[in-house]
């Protein structure tokens, strides 16, 4: 079952869309192994994700930590950090 990631505000603008579906591989079972792994799917992904420490990831909506176990995930989105006031 594909897993929907969506991109908000620079991470969209840098991988060059707003959402996408993916069957992610095995192995893949926290936040940190999922942004190691999408930024080995191009250009695009590392120049987005260069620094991963600072991306802010939510799972079905709830905001969580890089180590948060992403099983049964049906929508991650990833987030550049706020800013502003």
């Amino acid at each position: 079952m594909p897993t929907r990631l969506i991109y908000f505000a620079w991470v969209r603008e840098r991988i060059g869309k707003p959402q996408e579906d993916v069957e992610l591989p095995d192995g893949i079972e926290t936040v940190a192994d999922l942004l190691r792994w999408l930024k080995s799917r191009g250009e695009e992904y590392e120049h987005a994700l260069q620094y991963p420490d600072v991306i802010r990831v939510a799972i079905n909506q709830e905001h969580v930590e890089h180590r948060e176990k992403i099983s049964g995930a049906r929508e991650i989105a990833l987030f550049p950090p706020m800013t502003g006031g």
